[in-house]
């Protein structure tokens, strides 16, 4: 278990990282298109200051949350989508909700429950899964700009919430999840070997953590990666898996990333 001063760490990282590399960003590479259809750069980072702000209303303001959480029911395709706010705003807008929303986690009771738009989360699966996505985020912004980052151990975060949500994955898609257990064997950043899920289970997923990653928040296709399946239940949760909450995303199509390997790191 990683305890909620280091997860807060990591989220300032995540967050942080992604915020140096909008710093300098022209005016008009807001407005790229990413590999979200009909999302620009400016929509991506827009909808990270939304949610941001959402999770700390939920945490301070509970009776203010269910009014955000009822006009999410109200339009569930357009809730994702805030309104668009000028680029020059845009960055200080999210900076300061994500610092907010980091200083009431810090600040919350121990124990205590935040509200959302699908179950409740304790403190620390809050704030893993806004380091997910900012990360996912995140990744939908550097495919746009042409650039890649070097992957860190935060993955391992995403990487858990990933098998953790294994069962979400069937439920937003009103499907039976099969009975078979999926064991992962991934490789991290650093070389070193992680593995989640049931020791004792036969299906298996084996592979790079980034890759792992990336397939699980719908950022890449399966077959565009090394990732293995050793199973059919392992293979199939690769192909609809989402760590992340709400509808099923429509995810990658195969073949949609060939970048050149020799892409600016950021």
């Amino acid at each position: 278990m990683v305890d909620l001063h280091t997860l807060l760490h990591d989220l300032h990282a995540e967050q942080e990282e992604l915020a140096t590399l909008l710093d300098d960003l022209a005016l008009q590479d807001w407005d790229r298109p990413t590999p979200s259809p009909g999302w620009t750069v400016a929509d991506q980072v827009a909808h990270l200051a939304y949610f941001d702000r959402a999770a700390h209303t939920a945490l301070t303001d509970p009776e203010a949350f269910e009014e955000i959480l009822s006009a999410a029911m109200a339009d569930p395709e357009g809730f994702t989508r805030p309104d668009p706010v000028p680029p020059a705003e845009l960055l200080p807008k999210w900076r300061s909700a994500s610092a907010d929303l980091r200083k009431a986690l810090a600040d919350a009771p121990t124990g205590t429950r935040v509200p959302w738009f699908g179950p409740d989360m304790g403190l620390a699966s809050k704030a893993t899964a806004r380091l997910m996505e900012t990360w996912a985020h995140g990744q939908d912004v550097v495919d746009a700009l042409g650039v890649e980052r070097r992957p860190t151990d935060r993955l391992r975060h995403v990487a858990h919430i990933a098998v953790r949500a294994r069962p979400y994955s069937y439920l937003a898609r009103g499907r039976e999840m099969p009975e078979e257990s999926v064991r992962v064997e991934l490789t991290a950043p650093d070389g070193s070997p992680w593995r989640l899920g049931p020791e004792e289970a036969e299906q298996v997923v084996r592979g790079d953590a980034e890759e792992f990653c990336l397939v699980l928040t719908q950022r890449r296709h399966v077959d565009d990666t090394g990732l293995r399946a050793h199973g059919d239940a392992a293979r199939e949760w690769l192909l609809i898996g989402q760590a992340f909450a709400g509808p099923p995303g429509r995810g990658r199509r195969p073949g949609q990333f060939d970048r050149p390997t020799d892409a600016p790191k950021s």
